[in-house]
């Protein structure tokens, strides 16, 4: 009993992080309305300034910690002021939640290039002797912990329920139309909203510092976290926030205890599919009744852009020869590789482009597809010597099918945000399973020895063969999906996404399609999954996780969507410049980061609607006199 309960003492300490960091989730969708997945950089920046001033600067700790808080704190609504509010009135939620995500990564470089990539930890405010009670252990910073959670959540409820503000921000929360309407700056209550939440995360970042080590990227690891805890209790709702966070500390200290550490966040994952599959709003009933999982939300959306059938056809012929020539041109056994990997990565930009950009939907959980592909196609081929590579291959593409099915079927009614979040939630739960299936995938070492493709007897084992491989895969997909996009199955999916219920008004099969969709671009990522793993001939969950997701979206933004062709020029970009720059690799996750969010704001059709844009028009040649006037007399 003694055990249970000083597992469950952990578990409140780590489930009190989580609900500081889910209240400044809930406190910027309630005003917003969007998900603001940069939330775990304030905590990370927070702490990383205090580390830099006690340390650095020779400030006490007493000193140094405010100081961290404030300026994390401004410098967080200085960035949301200049990205994350202009976006609002621009972008749809799953948009703004894909900014959000960019927000992060820039962050993360920024981290990065500053502080490097090693661990950071500040002392424990109160020593590191654990108190006893009735023959518990508490640790003192689990008391802050503690204590901070309950005190900011006091200053919060007095803010919302006592104070003019706090009228303002709810009345923003409940009608943004009618607060304009009653003279509120929804604006200015934006700004303050996501203000608060960065203090709220700096106070989070400081406060829970001493008792892990903190470097760049584990801001990523609090927000995913963050949101779990949030969407499991219920995205608008400060109480949901509170009891998914303790929750989710509970569940994930108790699965360490009594299964195993790997698999405490594939359990929290999939409990998170769970509830928003089955009761999306959450666990704990929101004071805003409005569904929001199934309706469509406002359609913010862009036109899709291609070009003029001259400009294709020749530019469709320019390219094909460059392709041909690039071995020739290039010497460099780097750049021909990385080139290689460009090419892997377009093919599951093709599969991300069908579903986000000709369908209208979200998935951020490409990589998770991937993953299956590389790994089942890996496993097989090292495994068992009899089965060839591309039997492995389809094997691999078999599963993800399978998967995205599955998928599909139980994501089925969910839009928007909701969809998102789920798509996050599968390749956050695929993540685990790559590092918790150790026999399998070999863990967080990844699986090695996996041999070159081959068909029959002959093995593109070298950069020179897998790149004609590779190139011939691309032109062939585009080929075929360009044709597709001009038939029946196009012109359906381009339907959806402008309008999904006047889609099944027209008789279109809205919920067939999603799922011929899904399964396609599943099919696409674990194809490219299996190539990555036959070219590297050893794959590893950070090859194939969600920050891989993430970049894949960069990528597809950054080149454009809904244009089949425009994720290339993103693929090679962001592969390419760490290759041809190298002493600018350090750069490359805050250049990723910086590209996706100037994308989003200012230039939402990628470089692709760029060069379209910049092209002369190719007007229709002049109609004879003759046949206008038959046209005419036709008309009347």
């Amino acid at each position: 009993m003694i055990d249970f309960l000083q597992i469950l003492i952990g578990g409140l300490v780590v489930g009190a992080t989580y609900a500081l960091i889910a209240v400044g989730f809930s406190l910027v969708y309630q005003v917003t309305g969007v998900i603001n997945l940069a939330q775990g950089a304030a905590c990370v920046l927070a702490a990383l300034l205090a580390w830099s001033l006690e340390t650095q600067a020779g400030l006490s700790a007493a000193a140094a910690a405010p100081l961290a808080m404030v300026a994390a704190t401004l410098l967080g609504t200085g960035l949301g002021t200049v990205t994350f509010v202009p976006g609002l009135s621009r972008l749809s939620n799953a948009n703004m939640l894909m900014l959000t995500a960019g927000l992060l990564t820039l962050a993360e470089g920024l981290f990065l290039l500053i502080w490097g990539s090693q661990p950071y930890a500040l002392a424990s405010f109160s020593g590191d002797r654990p108190l006893s009670f009735a023959g518990l252990l508490i640790p003192p910073q689990g008391l802050w912990i503690l204590g901070t959670t309950v005190v900011v959540i006091a200053a919060l409820w007095y803010l919302l329920a006592r104070t003019v503000i706090g009228q303002a921000l709810r009345a923003c929360a409940e009608n943004p139309m009618a607060a304009r309407l009653m003279g509120i700056d929804v604006k200015r209550m934006a700004i303050l909203s996501f203000g608060l939440a960065s203090a709220i995360g700096a106070v989070a970042g400081v406060v829970v510092a001493p008792t892990t080590s903190l470097e760049f990227d584990s801001g990523r690891l609090l927000t995913f976290y963050g949101f779990i805890a949030v969407a499991i209790g219920g995205i608008g709702s400060f109480p949901g926030a509170v009891a998914g966070g303790l929750l989710l500390g509970i569940l994930q200290q108790l699965t360490t205890a009594y299964v195993s550490s790997l698999f405490s966040s594939a359990i929290a994952l999939a409990l998170l599919l769970v509830v928003l599959v089955l009761k999306p709003s959450g666990l704990v009933k929101t004071s805003v009744q409005r569904r929001q999982d199934v309706r469509d939300t406002a359609r913010i959306t862009s036109h899709i852009i291609s070009l003029a059938p001259g400009y294709a056809r020749i530019g469709g012929i320019a390219v094909a020869l460059l392709v041909l020539a690039l071995p020739y041109l290039i010497t460099a056994p780097a750049m021909l590789s990385g080139l290689v990997i460009a090419g892997i990565l377009f093919i599951a930009l093709i599969g991300l482009d069908l579903v986000m950009g000709y369908a209208g939907q979200v998935n951020l959980g490409q990589a998770g597809f991937m993953a299956v592909g590389g790994y089942v196609s890996g496993y097989l081929v090292t495994q068992y010597d009899g089965i060839p590579p591309l039997l492995a291959m389809l094997a691999g593409i078999a599963a993800a099918v399978a998967i995205a099915v599955g998928l599909a079927l139980v994501t089925m009614r969910l839009r928007g945000l909701y969809l998102a979040l789920a798509t996050l939630s599968f390749g956050l739960l695929v993540d685990a399973f790559t590092v918790g299936l150790v026999d399998y995938t070999g863990g967080p070492s990844g699986l090695v020895g996996i041999p070159s493709f081959a068909i029959g007897s002959y093995s593109f084992d070298t950069p020179g063969q897998m790149y004609y491989l590779v190139a011939a895969i691309d032109i062939a997909l585009v080929v075929l999906f360009w044709g597709a996009m001009r038939t029946d199955f196009g012109r359906a999916l381009k339907a959806i996404r402008g309008d999904q219920m006047a889609s099944e008004a027209l008789g279109v099969n809205v919920k067939a399609l999603k799922l011929l969709t899904l399964s396609i671009s599943a099919a696409l990522a674990a194809l490219a999954g299996a190539l990555y793993a036959f070219f590297f001939h050893f794959l590893s969950p950070e090859m194939v996780g969600t920050q891989q997701s993430l970049s894949l979206v960069a990528m597809l933004v950054l080149g454009g969507e809904g244009t089949l062709v425009g994720p290339v020029l993103g693929s090679v970009i962001l592969t390419m410049l760490p290759t041809v720059f190298q002493p600018l690799a350090i750069y490359k996750t805050f250049a990723s980061g910086l590209l996706l969010v100037l994308c989003f704001l200012f230039l939402p059709q990628g470089l692709f609607g760029l060069l379209v844009r910049s092209l002369p028009a190719r007007t229709a040649p002049p109609v004879p006199a003759s046949q206008h006037r038959l046209s005419k007399e036709a008309t009347r």
